[in-house]
């Protein structure tokens, strides 16, 4: 009997072949979405899983109040790890501390190469049950001048030698012994670009500041990892812990120590007053319904083909009931097609799936693959095609098994006039989905080129910028002789945040009228005396930092929000204090955009300090050829850096990377918005060619008749065109809706403009128009004697 329904569905699809093709290809495409989009997802929902830990490891960060708002940081103080440890230790398995990620020089001999990594407690490695290749947790971070490698870095220094004991060196200063190799971590990990660790001891005997840390309750600069005891729980040790810094600290900062977990550190990284707000998780939803709308939009194709077909299929339906078929067979029997068409679409979804893999990945910035050895995802896919089969062929299904065999016979039967209104709903519901997407992906871009045409306050045009590293420690005005003798650089400087950063927050400024319950706090940076003229600020009052005026090391220049902070007149020639020392305003800036886009402007206090250095910032000579100026600067420094390999970034792709993430999703939600629309305009082809093939003889009549080729296109198409309206006036009150909520969420946002509706509307109705003009005038270019002939 099976065989039976098979040999007939598959009769039935040879014998239709534009509208099988239009079923399997689009539910082919629908599909094809849905399994990308489970891919990506299941990306996400995995992320971190690598870690055995994942439960139970959790991040101590910090809640504080500062400018009348609190924030949550990554960065806490050293004297907490201690302060925890002694006083509940029977909550924790592990403590650890660690420094940020950082870019380090490795060498061995003369193999060089830079390379991210962290400098940690022993605990760390055991903690991330990292996948040791070579070497054990027990002895592999326990002696100060040792280090564990990545398999690739080790491969990378060493080639196809072993690793093991050997002595590298980092940044061209201190040697280290490789104790221990580990498994690179998956691109889908918070630790993917850490590269190595390093002891702790090692970081404190290196670094003063670090030392003299470890009382200072107020220094938030480093991270701390823990993972708690299998009986211990998230929110009952955030509760001890919570205000272990208050009896350090001023009541006005409010320090409140939490517990952030390893499960939510990438889907819930957003914080807003204190609170977790979310984050990445609201774009697994986003794209998991968007998965959902486009295969129910193939679905509805199938839906729509299979009954508007249904005259065509009611004499079969007829004489199979009539030789004895019941109703559940017919059911089967059509079930079977449905299934069929699945299957077809199924394997040609895998090949699209493959063949848009590489692209998919590039776009969203991933490292998705098809994971073939794992069953829970052939299980899942095996469920996600009968679902699909089972939704796209019920309403078909039932519908056509529910005719009456008599009148059928008879050749009275007729589908009705109200037998088009599901069809109709079906279309206004894939136009109003359609419509829903391509208004949400032009509010997203708009979104992003908003925040990109936003005033910088600075110029990015040829400036680059690179770490400084210890050989260039004490060179500042012999490297920069150089590279101005150069000729390809027109000014260079040192600072300690790069021109797209804010590296350093700081309290403990007073002046004249500030109040004295207030806690201000301003983003600092040190620089030296040609910061300004490197990155091109404007100066709005008062003069930049200058070598003609010798007590410019106790000057400050602020940006124009951290003037509004102070709420000082006339800010120029006045004191203020940090930590006691006072400090005289010369100059005030405009705002600067250095950190998010989408943000308000931090307020920010430039300092002259020629010793706390991080970054060098380099402007190239207008004129000349970026690859020769920077070849130039390269020479120089290998003249003053002979050691180190020169590492730069462009400060406009650093800024371009503050993007990424909504360009990322504006362009998937954008390709996806397209195959909806793709989708939904195959079955309207479909149900324009059937309509026309239906009305043949009328329009033969029509014709005949006197009607223009005009007139019969309008005829065949206003239909159609209603439909999109309907659509139109469903979907623009409910992506309004959904779009300002999501705008809401920038403070730096650009409104929803009238035109964005008119243009998506005016554009779903000349895409409708399109699809079914060429069935509608090929309908009505047909000569009228032959239409009367063969219609029905």
């Amino acid at each position: 009997m099976i065989r039976n329904y098979l040999k007939v569905a598959l009769r039935n699809l040879l014998k239709n072949k534009v509208y099988t093709f239009i079923n399997i290809f689009g539910l082919a495409v629908g599909m094809a979405v849905a399994i990308l989009i489970g891919l990506w997802i299941w990306d996400e929902l995995s992320f971190n899983k690598y870690h055995k830990n994942y439960d139970r490891v959790a991040q101590v960060m910090l809640n504080q109040t500062f400018n009348g708002s609190t924030g949550s940081s990554r960065a806490v103080s050293l004297p907490i790890r201690g302060e925890i440890q002694n006083k509940y230790a029977a909550d924790f398995k592990h403590i650890a501390q660690a420094s940020w990620n950082f870019d380090h020089v490795l060498a061995n001999g003369q193999t060089k190469i830079i390379k991210s990594g962290m400098y940690s407690e022993p605990d760390l490695p055991e903690m991330l049950s990292l996948r040791m290749i070579k070497g054990s947790y027990q002895t592999a971070l326990r002696e100060p001048s040792s280090i564990i490698l990545s398999e690739s870095v080790a491969k990378a220094l060493f080639g196809k030698e072993e690793a093991l004991n050997k002595i590298i060196k980092i940044d061209n200063k201190t040697d280290l012994k490789v104790t221990g190799i580990f498994e690179d971590l998956p691109f889908n990990n918070d630790f993917h670009e850490t590269y190595f660790y390093i002891p702790w001891a090692a970081y404190e005997a290196d670094q003063e500041w670090v030392k003299n840390s470890k009382d200072q309750w107020g220094n938030h600069s480093f991270q701390l990892y823990v993972q708690i005891s299998d009986k211990a729980d998230f929110d009952k040790v955030t509760a001890k812990i919570k205000d272990v810094e208050k009896p350090h600290s001023t009541p006005q900062e409010n320090p409140e120590y939490f517990l952030h977990p390893m499960s939510k550190w990438h889907l819930h990284s957003e914080f807003k007053d204190g609170k977790n707000i979310g984050g990445r998780i609201t774009f697994v939803w986003l794209f998991g319904i968007i998965g959902i709308f486009v295969l129910a939009l193939a679905c509805i194709n199938f839906m729509n083909l299979s009954t508007a077909r249904s005259e065509k299929r009611a004499k079969e339906v007829g004489v199979r009931k009539a030789i004895g078929s019941l109703r559940e067979q017919l059911i089967f029997q059509f079930y079977s097609e449905s299934f069929l068409v699945v299957s077809f679409a199924f394997l040609l979804s895998i090949i699209m799936v493959l063949l848009s893999l590489g692209w998919f990945n590039e776009v969203a910035g991933k490292e998705v693959r098809i994971p073939y050895a794992n069953p829970v995802f052939w299980l899942l896919i095996l469920l996600f095609t009968a679902m699909t089969g089972f939704l796209s062929g019920s309403y078909p299904a039932l519908y056509l098994s529910s005719f009456n065999p008599l009148s059928v016979l008879k050749g009275t039967f007729r589908v009705g006039r109200w037998a088009a209104v599901p069809r109709k709903v079906l279309v206004v519901v894939q136009f109003t989905v359609s419509i829903v997407l391509i208004i949400g992906t032009i509010v997203v871009f708009n979104q992003i080129q908003h925040a990109k045409n936003r005033p910088v306050g600075y110029s990015r045009e040829g400036l680059i910028q690179t770490n400084i590293n210890n050989e260039l420690n004490g060179k500042y005005d012999v490297l920069r002789d150089g590279l101005l003798k150069s000729g390809a650089v027109a000014e260079m400087s040192v600072s300690s945040s790069p021109a797209t950063g804010v590296w350093s927050n700081q309290i403990g400024f007073e002046w004249e009228g500030k109040d004295p319950n207030s806690l201000p706090l301003f983003g600092t940076v040190a620089c030296t005396h040609d910061f300004g003229k490197t990155i091109g600020w404007n100066i709005i009052e008062g003069r930049d930092f200058s070598r003609a005026y010798s007590t410019d090391t106790s000057a400050l220049i602020l940006n124009e929000a951290a003037v509004e902070l102070t709420g000082l007149k006339d800010i120029v020639g006045k004191t203020i204090r940090w930590n006691d020392t006072p400090y005289q305003v010369v100059g005030v800036v405009k705002n600067m955009v250095m950190e998010s886009p989408y943000t308000p402007i931090k307020p920010t206090i430039f300092t002259m300090n020629y010793d706390w250095a991080n970054i060098i910032n380099i402007k190239l000579q207008p004129g000349i050829p970026v690859k020769e100026a920077i070849s130039k600067v390269e020479a120089v420094f290998k003249v003053h850096s002979p050691n180190s390999p020169f590492d730069y970034k462009f400060t406009d792709e650093e800024y371009d990377a503050k993007f990424r993430a909504e360009e990322r999703i504006g362009k998937l939600a954008g390709a996806f918005a397209g195959l909806a629309v793709f989708i939904s305009c195959l079955g309207l082809f479909g149900l324009a060619s059937f309509t026309a093939e239906q009305r043949t003889k009328e329009i033969g009549v029509r014709k005949v008749l006197g009607a223009s080729v005009f007139t019969l296109w309008r005829l065949l198409s206003k239909d159609f065109t209603m439909l999109v309206i309907i659509s139109f006036f469903i979907a623009a009150p409910i992506t309004y809706y959904f779009m300002y909520g999501w705008l809401e969420t920038y403070e730096y946002r650009t409104g929803i403009s009238w035109w964005v509706f008119i243009l998506s509307g005016l554009g779903a109705m000349a895409i409708t128009l399109l699809t079914v003009s060429y069935q509608s005038i090929k309908a009505a270019m047909i000569n009228p004697v032959k239409s009367l002939k063969s219609g029905e």
